[in-house]
């Protein structure tokens, strides 16, 4: 019977390492790739079509070369109204022009695949195509990921505010936010005119928006959505454009961020009080605890159903369901039944989700096209060791990312119906 093995690897030893044979160390192989020219192109335009294919975030962004280990961004200092009338034959004072340089270090990402010179001719499936394939996946994945983590932190929000039976109910902190707390037209319409208040020029003709698909979900079935093909031809789309709404184009992405707190146990999200707790620390719970679950939980923070008060487990006792129990950092009172979530989300540890709404230029990133990336196919004969063992595929870049006009980007957090389903990203 053959047996097919695959290696999945991440920057770490190779296990002859150890066995007084480190000189045969593909860490310190030379990154001058000698397989065919013809092999190499095809694999390096199949993996740059799917980094194209799957950047969402970075489409979006100023791009600008390496210079060093460092990627800088500069932009002309603005000049106020003069309103102040001129005294005749008096010179004014004038002012004087700058420039403001904005600088972001860069990070090194990347990982790669080893796989069997058995796998590599017995399988029936082209292996090394596939992981290159995969591999072209999970580094654009990364590149994004990375990109959308630092304009997500942008200082500019906007909740939604709860809407119920008719009435509106102002949110102004995440933990506030309920499933009610959804995108709408109006909630749209009033990220749009924040960006047109702060003139934030727009990007071919429109404002740009990136939402989760919980979120196009509550909003696709607004009066005055249109879809993307009733409006431009697909050379005109970008990548997950899925329509238009007040001047908006939104951008579809399931990595949109999601905050959510990260359930309390392994069996079990939340935890449920079993007695009532009058003024006391020590609070007996109706799930099992594990020991594993038990360390984990000591400095995890909690809240009571239908509360916004932060609880802190100081520790946790194991136990089968009905007989494990936490203990609370400080002394509270709470009804037996009552549900304790995990910190994270909204109300009820609800799924929030972060839209980005932006104009021209509100963000730059390293041009993904350029300096940033490289991919690195090594055959055995090159890297798999005295016998040939094993061919490698992998990729490495450079990253950095900024936020250039604050006043050009706004995060607009939401529930969703789907906000008691979805996971954090």
């Amino acid at each position: 019977m053959v047996k097919d093995y695959l290696w999945l690897q991440m920057f770490t030893d190779y296990p002859w390492e150890s066995a007084g044979t480190a000189e045969v160390n593909p860490v310190n192989v030379t990154t001058q790739d000698s397989m065919a020219v013809t092999m190499k192109t095809f694999y390096s335009k199949y993996l740059l079509q799917n980094v194209r294919e799957n950047i969402i975030f970075t489409q979006f962004g100023k791009k600008e070369a390496i210079h060093g280990n460092t990627v800088e961004w500069r932009k002309f200092n603005t000049f106020p109204k003069a309103l102040t009338p001129i005294e005749e034959a008096v010179i004014p004072t004038g002012r004087t022009f700058g420039m403001t340089n904005i600088t972001a270090s860069t990070n090194q990402y990347g990982d790669y695949v080893c796989i069997s010179d058995r796998l590599e001719l017995e399988s029936y499936d082209p292996v090394i195509t596939g992981a290159v394939e995969e591999m072209g996946a999970a580094k654009s994945a990364t590149y994004d990921t990375l990109t959308r983590n630092i304009i997500v932190a942008g200082t500019a929000v906007l909740y939604a505010p709860i809407v119920s039976g008719g009435s509106e109910t102002p949110v102004t902190v995440r933990t506030a936010i309920t499933p009610d707390a959804k995108l709408t037209a109006t909630v749209v319409n009033r990220a749009a005119t924040w960006l047109k208040k702060n003139k934030a020029p727009k990007i071919d003709g429109s404002y740009i928006a990136i939402i989760h698909p919980s979120q196009a979900y509550d909003l696709r079935e607004s009066k005055g959505w249109l879809d993307a093909h009733e409006y431009a031809q697909p050379n005109e789309i970008y990548n997950g454009e899925i329509g238009k709404l007040h001047g908006v184009r939104f951008i579809e992405a399931t990595e949109t961020k999601v905050y959510k707190g990260k359930g309390l146990t392994e069996g079990s999200a939340n935890l449920t009080v079993k007695t009532e707790v009058s003024s006391s620390t020590t609070v007996a719970v109706k799930e099992a605890i594990t020991a594993a679950d038990a360390t984990a939980l000591a400095g995890r923070t909690i809240t009571v159903a239908g509360s916004s008060t932060e609880l802190t487990i100081a520790s946790a006792t194991a136990g089968a369901a009905g007989s494990a129990s936490i203990t609370l950092s400080a002394s509270a009172s709470i009804a037996a039944n009552k549900v304790l979530y995990p910190t994270g989300g909204g109300a009820d540890n609800a799924a929030v989700y972060c839209a980005l709404f932006m104009g021209k230029d509100a963000f730059a990133v390293v041009d993904p096209e350029g300096e940033g990336q490289e991919m690195y196919i090594k055959n055995r004969g090159e890297i798999g060791g005295p016998l040939e063992q094993f061919s490698t595929v992998g990729y490495k870049f450079n990253h950095g990312a900024k936020i250039l006009y604050p006043e050009r980007l706004l995060r607009v957090e939401t529930g969703s119906y789907y906000s008691d389903v979805d996971e954090e990203n």
